[in-house]
């Protein structure tokens, strides 16, 4: 434990570091940047909150004596009204809702394949590339489908990658620096498409409440036995926050270089 009183950290970096149960007072957080932090349990008071930007999971949290994570849920279904679909409650609203997925995500790469192909390796705003959102969703594809739901224990493609916060683990790759052209990564996820909606086509009332065989050796998710509803909602949330994201950097990257999109 350590005590910083009085001292200027500012453009400090922290970096996969423990400070919980840290108590802030009086602490001037102008203008910072969190970005995969684990922010359960804070209490926070007195605070002056303007003009702030926050993306991730709202649940249960009260500001000023409201539950917001209702509200933005609802806020977000009226803004998406296809939102809603991707939590199905039955085999055919899976199906449905993996439909809307294939047709949106058509849209996106079209959306893509006007932009010159250097600027899909490109950064906006520290978030992934939109090749690397794609390798993701094939990473995604890979642990919650191919190694959970159908029993292979190390499903990985060398162009899979990870979250950026899960910690280095033996046989799952994750190289930053490679730079695959859109057509490889577009005909591997094409597979991994595929193989989602051949698990959803084949899903019964029985078959969607079941558990997962176990799960052996090192990967993600660990090993265990997982509920198939659990796994493809997993599924769904990634493939519609991820598009959401992509659609978001491909528009500043169009407006950024001038390029024309489709109409």
């Amino acid at each position: 434990m350590a005590d910083f009183m009085g001292v200027d950290l500012r453009g400090s970096r922290f970096e996969r570091v423990d400070l919980g149960g840290a108590e802030l007072f009086a602490v001037d957080l102008a203008g910072a940047r969190f970005r995969g932090v684990d922010l359960s349990g804070v209490v926070i008071r007195g605070v002056e909150l303007v003009n702030v930007d926050i993306h991730g999971e709202i649940v249960n949290v009260t500001v000023n004596g409201v539950d917001i994570g209702p509200l933005i849920e609802a806020g977000l279904d009226r803004r998406y009204p296809d939102r809603a679909k991707m939590r199905p409650a039955d085999p055919a609203g899976f199906g449905a809702a993996w439909d809307i997925l294939e047709r949106l995500w058509s849209q996106t790469v079209e959306r893509a394949r006007c932009l010159p192909p250097e600027l899909l390796h490109e950064s906006v705003d520290g978030e992934w590339s939109f090749i690397e959102t794609v390798r993701h969703l094939v990473f995604a594809t890979d642990s919650w489908i191919r190694r959970a739901i159908l029993g292979d224990p190390s499903p990985w493609d060398p162009l899979d990658l990870p979250w950026d916060e899960m910690p280095d683990t033996p046989g799952v790759p994750r190289d930053r620096e490679v730079r695959p052209s859109l057509e490889v990564v577009l005909d591997l996820r094409r597979g991994r498409m595929a193989t989602v909606r051949q698990v959803i086509e084949g899903l019964t009332g029985t078959s969607l409440d079941s558990r997962t065989e176990p799960v052996t050796g090192p990967g993600w998710p660990p090993p265990g036995s997982f509920s198939v509803r659990e796994c493809l909602l997993i599924i769904l949330n990634e493939e519609w926050e991820h598009r959401r994201y992509a659609e978001r950097d491909l528009q500043a990257l169009a407006e950024r270089s001038g390029t024309r999109e489709p109409s």
